[in-house]
């Protein structure tokens, strides 16, 4: 198998990952959940694992994707509700068969507004328009019941077997029996973060 990533260990302040290699048709978890902690680390290790942030430790072999969330603009959908044909052609290689994998469910056509679907189909439409232009992706699922967070992984990892990889950044521990690699964030719980020193001016 080819390898896309290798990581001999990332350490910082507040934390430690230990090594791991990414091969092809391999998803590794890495489990972060730390209530104060967790997003600063969730960016952090997506900017150094998509190239964003060189790191000495992080050698990538291909380049990967994050897959971005859908952001909504309230104002622009109050008079132009953003569509799932519209999201697909922005976003989405139309001639790769990904594209067409939310139409599987039979209630999504391409005229259905993205602000009526639910959580799990509305992070699968991110998915799929991802991985129809790259095969190496980093995720999250945030926000989603279990009975979705399972169909999203699960639909990852068969997409990836066909010569692609994931890295899943989340929380979920229930992810440990799926993964290719199971990976937990080591915390420094010593950590202090520095303290921010506030001057106020009085105006008279």
């Amino acid at each position: 198998m080819k390898i896309v990533l290798e990581n001999t260990g990332i350490k910082t302040d507040t934390f430690y990952i230990p090594p791991f290699v990414l091969y092809e048709g391999e998803v590794v978890v890495l489990f972060l959940y730390k209530e104060d902690d967790y997003y600063d680390a969730q960016v952090f290790l997506r900017d150094v694992f998509c190239g964003k942030i060189k790191h000495e430790n992080v050698i990538l072999h291909r380049k990967m994707r994050f897959v971005e969330y859908f952001r909504r603009s309230y104002f622009r959908d109050n008079f132009f509700p953003l569509t799932v044909g519209r999201y697909l052609k922005k976003n989405a290689d139309l001639k790769s068969p990904f594209s067409n994998r939310i139409f599987e469910d039979k209630w999504i056509t391409k005229e259905t507004k993205i602000e009526k679907l639910a959580g799990t189909p509305r992070k699968l439409l991110t998915l799929y328009a991802a991985l129809s232009k790259t095969k190496d992706i980093i995720f999250d699922l945030p926000a989603l019941d279990w009975e979705g967070t399972e169909f999203a992984f699960k639909m990852v990892n068969n997409a990836v077997k066909e010569g692609g990889s994931a890295i899943l950044l989340d929380g979920i521990e229930n992810m440990k029996e799926y993964a290719s690699k199971y990976i937990e964030v080591e915390w420094n719980e010593d950590y202090v973060p520095p303290h921010k020193h506030l001057e106020f001016k009085l105006s008279c």
